[in-house]
């Protein structure tokens, strides 16, 4: 799949850029929830995913009084 045929915004995910929407896309990740399941290692993980997208989806988890697994 080309990142021209990703959205740019996922459902309730902040809007991170394509390549980060795709691999969380393809790992099916569609939420904030979603999200909060795993832990930062998992996300920088996959491919598209960078620190900068971490500190944007980290910012919107915040805001929903959410976490990283990996936060205490």
């Amino acid at each position: 799949m080309s990142t021209r045929d990703v959205p740019a915004q996922i459902g309730d995910l902040p809007p991170i850029g394509r390549p980060a929407n795709s691999a969380l896309l393809a790992a099916g990740i569609t939420s904030l929830a979603e999200i909060a399941e795993h832990t930062r290692r998992d996300l920088l993980a996959m491919h598209g995913i960078g620190p900068k997208a971490i500190r944007i989806l980290e910012a919107a988890l915040q805001e929903t009084g959410l976490t990283f697994t990996d936060d205490p």
